[in-house]
C-alpha cells in the first residue's frame, strides 16, 4: 500500500514525497482512513511506529476540506505532555501542512509567553500544547478554544503518569462539546480504558502490537553489577564496544547530572536534560546528541519523553525504572522502524524487585550477563532505593513502597516544568 492509496490530497503527498516516506506504517495505514471518516479514534502503538503522521496527516485533510470560519480560529488541538513532544508534532504539523494554507503554532512552558501570544492573536488553524501553559493562556484571555473540531491526545498514558487529568479535564470543559477526539497511547492500560470511556463516543480501536510488548529488532540484556560500580561498568562498555550514541536513563535529576559530569571526567563526552534545564539548555543538548558532537544522552523519564531520534543504536538503564511500563517506553528508542538496537541495564541488588516487575510485564526473562571484572558481590544486601518517581512501582505487579520510594519523595512530577511543587506553588511552577 502506498500513501496516495489512503485517500489524502495531492499537497500532503508532496510533503510526504518530500520527508522521503513511500510506505505507511501499519498504525498509519489504520488511523489515517478512520480519521478521515471524523469518528472517534482510540489507538496504541509503540514509539517510533509513525503514529505522529498518523494523525497528522488526516487532521490537516479534514481541516483543509471542512469549511473555514470568517475569521481564522484554532480548530484542532494536539496536547502532549512535554515540551519535547510538543515541538517534535508541532515540526511533523508544519512538515505535512507546508503546501496548505493552514497556520500552526507550538505552546509550552520553560520559554516566553509573548512570541506565543503573538502567535496566536495572528491566528491558528491548529495549536499543539502541553496542558499547563494552555491553561495558563487561556486564563489571560489569550486563546479561545471554542471552535475545536478536533482534539488530539498524544502519549494519553504518559499525561495520565503525569498527573495531568485535571488539567485535562479543565481543558475538556472549555471545547464544543461536538468535536471529532483522537486518543493515542503507547498501551491499553486501565486508566487509559477509563479515560477512553469518558472521552470517546463510540470510537474505533486500533492496536499494532501487543499491549506493553519489546520490538523485536531490540537487542535486550541485563549487567549484573554492584551499585558503586555501575559508572564505570558504563565508561567501561561504552569504551570498550565503541558505543557513539547512548541514550542513558536515570531515575532522577541530580542524577542525570551527577552522571553526566563523572562521564565527562573519563573523556566521554556527556550532557543530562531534565525539567530543571532551561528548553535553550535541552535543546542544544539535543542537538549535539543528534549530529555526533555528543557521544551520551543522560536523561529522566520524562525530560526524554517525546525525544526523536531516527535509528538511535544504544539505549542504557542506569538504574531500572520504578513503574515497569517505563522500561518499554525508555527502550522503544532504539530498534525503530526496523533498524537494530540495543537495551542494556545495569542492574544492582536493590532492583531484583524491579527486574522480575518488567519481565512479568513482558512476558519474556532477559538474558543475565557479567561483565570480567565488574561481578557483584553474591553476599551483597539490597538497599532502600531513594528518589524514585512517585508511584513506587505500584502498578504491574510492583510494590507502592518499592525500595521506599513514596509519593511525598523528590522524584518526577506532573508539570511541564517537572518540578513538584507544594499545593500553594504549583500553578507558579506550572508557569515556569
Amino acid at each position: 500500500m502506498t500513501f496516495s492509496e489512503l485517500g489524502l490530497r495531492a499537497e500532503l503527498l508532496r510533503a510526504v514525497e518530500a520527508q522521503g516516506y513511500t510506505t505507511p506504517t501499519p498504525i498509519q495505514r489504520q488511523a489515517i482512513p478512520a480519521v478521515l471518516e471524523g469518528g472517534d479514534l482510540l489507538a496504541s502503538a509503540q514509539t517510533g511506529t509513525g503514529k505522529t503522521a498518523g494523525f497528522t496527516l488526516p487532521m490537516l485533510q479534514r481541516l483543509a476540506d471542512g469549511p473555514r470560519p470568517g475569521k481564522r480560529q484554532v480548530r484542532a488541538l494536539v496536547l502532549t505532555p512535554t515540551r519535547e513532544l510538543a515541538a517534535q508534532v508541532g515540526e511533523s504539523v508544519a512538515d505535512y501542512g507546508r503546501h496548505l494554507t493552514l497556520k500552526s503554532h507550538v505552546i509550552f512552558g520553560g520559554v516566553g509567553q509573548q512570541p506565543q501570544v503573538d502567535a496566536i492573536r495572528s491566528g491558528l488553524d491548529v495549536l499543539v500544547a502541553t496542558p499547563g501553559r494552555l491553561l495558563d493562556l487561556h486564563q489571560q484571555k489569550h486563546v479561545d478554544l471554542s471552535c475545536v473540531e478536533i482534539l488530539v491526545l498524544d502519549e494519553a498514558d504518559r499525561m495520565l503518569d503525569m498527573g495531568f487529568i485535571h488539567d485535562i479535564r479543565k481543558v475538556l470543559r472549555l471545547l464544543p462539546e461536538k468535536r471529532q477526539n483522537l486518543l493515542f497511547s503507547a498501551t491499553f492500560s486501565d486508566e487509559i480504558q477509563a479515560l477512553a470511556g469518558k472521552l470517546l463516543d463510540n470510537p474505533e480501536k486500533i492496536e499494532v502490537a501487543r499491549r506493553n510488548t519489546t520490538a523485536e529488532t531490540v537487542d535486550q540484556a541485563i549487567y549484573r553489577v554492584d551499585r558503586d560500580k555501575k559508572r564505570d561498568l558504563l565508561a567501561h562498555l561504552i569504551t570498550r564496544h565503541g558505543w557513539d550514541q547512548v541514550l542513558v536513563f536515570t531515575r532522577t535529576k541530580h542524577g542525570a547530572n551527577r552522571l553526566a559530569e563523572q562521564l565527562s571526567k573519563q573523556d566521554i563526552p556527556a550532557m543530562a536534560i531534565h525539567g530543571n534545564k532551561s528548553q535553550s539548555a535541552r535543546t542544544r543538548a539535543l542537538s549535539a546528541f543528534k549530529s555526533g558532537e555528543l557521544q551520551v544522552l543522560v536523561a529522566t523519564d520524562i525530560a526524554a519523553r517525546g525525544l526523536d531520534i531516527s535509528e538511535l543504536p544504544h539505549v542504557v538503564n542506569f538504574e531500572l525504572p520504578n513503574v515497569a511500563e517505563d522500561y518499554v517506553h525508555r527502550i522503544g528508542r532504539t530498534g525503530r522502524a526496523g533498524s537494530e538496537g540495543q537495551a542494556v541495564s545495569l542492574v544492582c541488588v536493590d532492583e531484583h524487585g524491579l527486574l522480575k516487575g518488567i519481565e512479568r510485564l513482558i512476558k519474556r526473562d532477559l538474558e543475565k550477563r557479567i561483565e570480567p571484572g565488574f561481578e557483584p558481590d553474591p553476599n551483597a544486601r539490597p538497599e532502600p532505593i531513594e528518589n524514585g518517581r512517585g508511584r513506587g512501582g505500584q502498578r504491574n505487579g510492583g510494590q507502592r513502597r518499592q525500595g521506599g520510594a513514596t509519593r511525598g519523595q523528590p522524584g518526577e512530577s506532573r508539570s511541564d516544568t517537572e518540578t513538584r511543587a507544594p499545593r500553594r506553588r504549583r500553578s507558579r511552577a506550572r508557569r515556569a
